[in-house]
């Protein structure tokens, strides 16, 4: 809603374009490329990683550019139930949502959810309707290419295309897909 607001106010038509899929109809290439690009230590936190907010901190220490430390359940319980601004208010009820995914949801439908609630581009939300728009396929059917493309764009969807990549995502979707053949594999992710 927030989108159709901001495009409202911008004199543009808003629009959204969303359509819910199970993860059985979701690429299990596009899975590993999110986990790859997005928290590589998807499987064996707890919600919150630890390990890559300490590392966040030191470049952060170091780097003009901040680099968040935000898991995908974070990232998840955020587009759910909470809103986009950065304040310590929403980042407290955003870390007690998370506890309570994690716990009463499970990795395979943290990513179920966060593949079906991200923005994918200005106002594609989730994995099927990125897939339509960008190469006129299912989701299902998405190569490794093709996730790798569009999990390249998350950090900036509304700037970045998957179909039209900038050199910086081309750099970002090779370093994604050289990274999905090391993440650990979920166990419940069957490869066709």
């Amino acid at each position: 809603m927030i989108r159709v607001i901001e495009n409202i106010s911008d004199s543009k038509k808003p629009t959204i374009n969303k359509h819910w899929v199970p993860m059985s109809d979701i690429s299990p290439n596009l899975v590993l490329a999110v986990i790859a690009s997005e928290d590589n230590n998807f499987e064996s936190h707890y919600g919150v990683d630890f390990k890559a907010i300490e590392k966040a901190q030191k470049l952060n220490k170091r780097s003009k550019k901040i680099r968040g430390a935000s898991t995908i359940t974070q990232q998840t319980a955020k587009n759910v139930y909470l809103w986009q601004a950065r304040t310590y208010v929403r980042k407290g009820l955003e870390l007690y949502f998370t506890g309570l995914i994690e716990i009463l949801w499970g990795k395979k439908r943290i990513m179920e959810m966060y593949l079906n609630v991200i923005e994918m581009g200005d106002g594609i939300y989730g994995a099927e309707a990125a897939s339509q728009y960008y190469f006129h396929k299912s989701a299902k059917n998405l190569t490794r290419d093709e996730a790798a493309s569009i999990a390249a764009v998350l950090p900036n969807p509304r700037r970045w295309r998957p179909d039209k990549p900038t050199a910086y995502v081309s750099r970002t979707k090779s370093r994604i897909i050289w990274a999905m053949n090391r993440v650990e594999r979920p166990d419940w992710l069957i490869m066709r």
